[in-house]
């Protein structure tokens, strides 16, 4: 069982690497950023909606509780998705996904701050390790470089902090009912925040396109299949192993951008990233290890 639910999760984080890449070709087809953050978002709402009618037990909503940190996971997925997609717009698909995952430096960081992780070296050594990531896959160190713009690393920042928010959200939403009543809310959230930036218009306009397969399989890999793949895969996955095998979706992300959409690395960046994407595994790993330590 815990073999099959390490694929599950892995699985997830390759959904989840495939529709930055099919997003980036919807944008270049014409179509806004919040538009497809909207889809994404829509479509995994019909599939969560679909779990919460096939297992209706324990739900919890009408736990108070469970509504208010559901919605504030939903804010965190919305930000998420949009702040994702304008990254890649203004940056790619390879250093938006890689500064996407930079997300567990945002919760160490709100951790700290709350008081809820203590700090150690071994931690301020790994943000620091990802700061410098940063610095390369951006190159900000490099003021002739014209390929990525302030407001894609802004927005993949931005989009790794949402994500951070979800999952805060997402923590202290658990307790109080199921996954799916969880994601159902958040995702009812998220079309509410979307659908105005989106425009109505263009909504109905992308339903009859003849791209309305590539929405689709955006919002079934990127939301719909791929969390319900997540979560039940986290039932009986270890929270290090986990951590690793999401490396799968920036790795997933980056050769996508590279092989198939023709988008250029030099080889600082490739730095960045592997410094980025080993100093937060490690991370994630060392917490899960000392928190197990602690426990016992």
């Amino acid at each position: 069982m815990t073999r099959i639910s390490t694929i599950l999760v892995i699985l997830a984080a390759l959904c989840w690497g495939l529709s930055g890449g099919i997003g980036s070709m919807l944008m270049e087809e014409g179509w806004g950023v919040f538009l497809v953050a909207f889809y994404r978002g829509a479509i995994g709402l019909l599939f969560v909606l679909a779990w919460l009618c096939c297992r209706p037990l324990h739900h919890g909503l009408g736990d108070r509780r469970l509504w208010g940190w559901s919605v504030v996971a939903g804010l965190g997925v919305a930000g998420n998705f949009a702040f994702y997609f304008l990254s890649i717009s203004r940056g790619g698909v390879a250093v938006a996904a890689t500064l996407m995952y930079s997300a567990p430096v945002f919760v160490y960081l709100l951790s700290f701050a709350l008081r809820l992780e203590r700090p150690s070296p071994v931690k301020w050594a790994a943000i620091m390790v990802v700061m410098l990531g940063i610095v390369l896959l951006t190159r900000i160190h490099d003021v002739n470089d014209v390929g990525v713009t302030v407001l894609g690393v802004v927005a993949g920042l931005l989009s790794g902090l949402c994500y951070a928010v979800f999952i805060f959200g997402f923590k202290y939403a658990a307790p109080h009912g199921s996954p799916q009543a969880i994601l159902s809310i958040a995702f009812s959230v998220l079309v509410v925040v979307l659908v105005w930036p989106a425009q109505t218009g263009e909504v109905m306009a992308a339903a009859r396109s003849t791209e309305w397969p590539l929405f689709a399989c955006l919002g079934v890999l990127g939301a719909g299949l791929s969390f319900v793949l997540y979560v039940v895969g986290l039932n009986h996955t270890a929270p290090a192993v986990a951590s690793i095998v999401a490396m799968v979706e920036p790795v997933t992300a980056s050769l996508f951008g590279v092989v198939v959409l023709q988008e250029a690395l030099v080889a600082s960046q490739v730095l960045g990233m592997g410094l980025i994407l080993v100093a937060v595994t490690g991370l994630s790993v060392y917490s899960a290890s000392d928190a197990l330590r602690r426990h016992w």
